[in-house]
């Protein structure tokens, strides 16, 4: 029987490469985020051939507690649980803290931190009434700085090293019933959230885009490699399968030797 796969902010980047991935296996799977209605409904349609399993959007705003319970919903009756959930959805912003808008702070903990509690909160009962042999899976997409910090990314960093105490106490409190909850904390990827934050670290630091890239972004990362978005969603998979029963309430780094040091 598939697996149902909820992954959020999944339009593009590390979700959409996630929600591949498991789609690929045959899972179905429900795409969440924003962008333009016929690119999103090009990523649901090329999902949906790449293994027989469904695909479907909703679109969700991880600011709204409610639209989220809504998400989980429609998954749930549609396909009769959620087998493995993927807390993905992500937003940046690069400031100094005293110059740090407020209104971008309450966002970016909303988006990162809180949306996955919210999902959490919604998923784990259906999880739970699957019984004990069931081998349900939460996965948050942390960050290397959720370990580490840099400058100007107050709120991600925040929001990230949170996201990290939110898995291991979900752990510790759903291991008796099988489902385990686990992070990924990746390094740079060059995603188009990643892209983005690109000229206002320029702007922060005054120094070129291009140094962004190698004397900023790489220059922790030892193999001076960006992490790609297939690592990542490989690395899902590894968590979600029965291999990974006994990992749980941890991390796996994709950062190339960052947090080595």
């Amino acid at each position: 029987m598939a697996r149902t796969v909820v992954v959020t902010g999944s339009t593009s980047g590390i979700g959409l490469g996630v929600a591949r991935a498991f789609a690929a296996e045959g899972a179905n799977v429900v795409i969440n985020g924003f962008g333009k209605p016929e690119d999103i409904e090009a990523a649901r349609t090329e999902l949906e051939g790449l293994g027989g399993g469904a695909a479907l959007y909703h679109p969700a705003d991880m600011t709204r507690p409610d639209e989220i319970a809504d998400l989980i919903r429609m998954a749930a009756e549609t396909f009769g649980t959620v087998d493995v959930l993927v807390n993905n959805a992500g937003i940046q912003h690069v400031a100094k803290i005293e110059e740090f808008p407020v209104e971008k702070w309450d966002q970016l903990i909303a988006i990162l931190l809180s949306s996955a509690f919210h999902t959490m909160r919604h998923v784990i009962p259906l999880m739970k009434a699957a019984g004990r042999a069931y081998s349900g899976r939460i996965i948050n997409v942390a960050s290397a700085h959720a370990l580490v910090a840099s400058p100007y990314k107050s709120a991600y960093v925040a929001a990230k090293h949170g996201i990290l105490g939110l898995t291991k106490t979900a752990a510790l409190e759903l291991a008796e019933f099988g489902i385990t909850v686990n992070a990924i904390c990746p390094g740079y990827v060059l995603t188009p959230l990643v892209e983005k934050q690109i000229p206002d670290t320029a702007r922060e630091r005054g120094i070129s885009e291009e140094a962004v890239k190698t004397d900023v972004m790489l220059r922790l990362q030892a193999t001076k490699q960006f992490v790609s978005i297939e690592e990542v969603a490989a690395t899902a998979l590894y968590l979600a399968s029965d291999a990974a029963r006994q990992i749980t309430g941890t991390h796996i780094s994709i950062d190339g030797g960052w947090t080595a040091q």
